[in-house]
C-alpha cells in the first residue's frame, strides 16, 4: 500500500524546517521536499546575529543545518528535491518531483521569495561580500563606510534610510528620472543629509576581487559611463515570491505572493502556507520560522476538525 503521509511541506528555509519540527512533535509523519538548493535564502547569508538564542551570531548555512538536524531529530524525511507539480483537487493531495510522487493528507507551502538582482556576473561572485539584498539583515556590517542602494521605490528608500543609522554615506542609484516611492518615503530618505540621489543611472558591473570596491554606472539617458567607489552594494528592486508552481490553483496577490484565507491555511482546505511566500513585509528569518510554528499548529488542529487521527501509524 502506497505511504500517505500527514504532511509534505515544501521548502526548506526557517519557515519549512520550523513547520517540520512542530509537525513532527505532534506524531505527524512529515516529508520535506527541500528542493535542490536547500536551506533558503540563508544559505546566501553570512553571519546572522538578530536571531535570538545567538548571541555572538552564526553563519547563515551553519544556522540552517541546525534547522535541518532538529528537523531529522523530531523524525522528518529530507529529500532534496524540486517539486514539478502538484494535485490539490482531492485528498490525499499528490505532490510531484522529478522522480517520484508522493501523497499525503495535508500541505504547507514555505517555498520563500527570491530577491531580484540585476544579473551580473560579478554581482553574483560577489554576494555575501559586500553585496546584499538585505539592508535589515546585514546593515550592521557596513558601519563608517560608504554603500550604495539600487532601487526607486518604498522599498529602496526605506534600505537607505535604515543604513544611515551604520554607514557613512549612501547613495541611491535609479534608471528613472523620478522615483516611484510615496512622497513622504522619499521626503524621509532624501531629506537625511548622509543620502544622495544618482537619477538616470543604473550599474553595469560590480568592481572587486575579495570584496566590492567600487560599481560601475551608466547614465541611462547619455550611455556614458564612470566608477564609483564603494564598500557596499544594496539591491533593493523588489522580491519574487516562489509561486509559480501554484498559480491558478491557489489563490495570490497581484505579484504572486499567496493569501491566506484563514489564518495560514489557503483557499484549499487542507493545504497551508508559511513565510516570505506569503510575507512581501518582514522577510526575516524569525519571522518566517514563527510562521512555520503557526503553519503546523493550524494543520494539526484542522486534521482534529476533520476527526482524522494525527498519530504516525494511521498514515502509514
Amino acid at each position: 500500500m502506497e505511504k500517505v503521509y500527514g504532511v509534505i511541506i515544501i521548502g526548506s528555509g526557517p519557515a519549512g524546517y520550523t513547520a517540520a519540527i512542530y509537525a513532527g512533535r505532534s506524531n505527524l509523519s512529515v516529508l520535506v521536499l527541500q528542493g535542490y538548493e536547500t536551506g533558503g535564502q540563508l544559505m546566501q547569508t553570512s553571519e546572522v546575529e538578530n536571531f535570538p538564542g545567538f548571541e555572538e551570531g552564526i553563519m547563515g548555512p551553519e544556522m540552517m543545518e541546525k534547522f535541518e538536524k532538529q528537523a531529522l531529530r523530531f523524525g522528518a524525511e529530507l529529500i532534496p528535491e524540486d517539486v514539478t507539480s502538484v494535485d490539490f483537487t482531492q485528498r490525499p493531495f499528490v505532490v510531484r518531483t522529478d522522480s517520484a510522487e508522493y501523497r499525503s493528507q495535508a500541505v504547507i507551502i514555505a517555498t520563500g521569495a527570491s530577491a531580484q538582482w540585476l544579473g551580473l556576473p560579478n554581482e553574483t561572485r560577489l554576494k555575501g561580500r559586500g553585496v546584499t539584498a538585505c539592508a535589515t539583515c546585514d546593515g550592521f556590517f557596513f558601519k563608517g563606510k560608504d554603500v550604495v542602494v539600487i532601487g526607486g521605490g518604498d522599498t529602496a528608500m526605506e534600505e537607505a534610510t535604515f543604513l544611515t543609522r551604520y554607514v557613512n554615506h549612501v547613495t541611491l542609484i535609479h534608471r528613472r528620472d523620478t522615483f516611484r516611492a510615496s512622497k513622504i518615503m522619499q521626503d524621509r530618505a532624501l531629506n537625511n543629509p548622509k543620502i544622495d540621489a544618482l537619477m538616470e543611472s543604473e550599474v553595469v558591473d560590480v568592481v572587486g576581487d575579495a570584496a566590492i570596491t567600487a560599481v560601475r554606472v551608466r547614465n541611462t539617458r547619455t550611455g556614458e559611463e564612470s566608477t564609483l567607489e564603494t564598500q557596499g552594494l544594496f539591491l533593493a528592486i523588489g522580491h519574487r515570491p516562489n509561486t509559480e508552481l501554484f498559480k491558478g490553483i491557489i489563490d495570490m496577490d497581484e505579484t504572486g505572493y499567496i493569501i491566506p484565507k484563514e489564518h495560514t491555511m489557503t483557499n484549499i482546505p487542507g493545504v497551508f502556507v508559511a513565510g516570505d511566500v506569503s510575507d512581501h513585509r518582514y522577510r526575516q528569518a524569525i519571522t518566517a520560522a514563527g510562521e512555520g510554528c503557526r503553519a503546523a499548529i493550524d494543520l494539526e488542529r484542522w486534521l482534529e476538525s476533520q476527526g482524522e487521527e494525527v498519530g504516525i501509524e494511521n498514515w502509514n
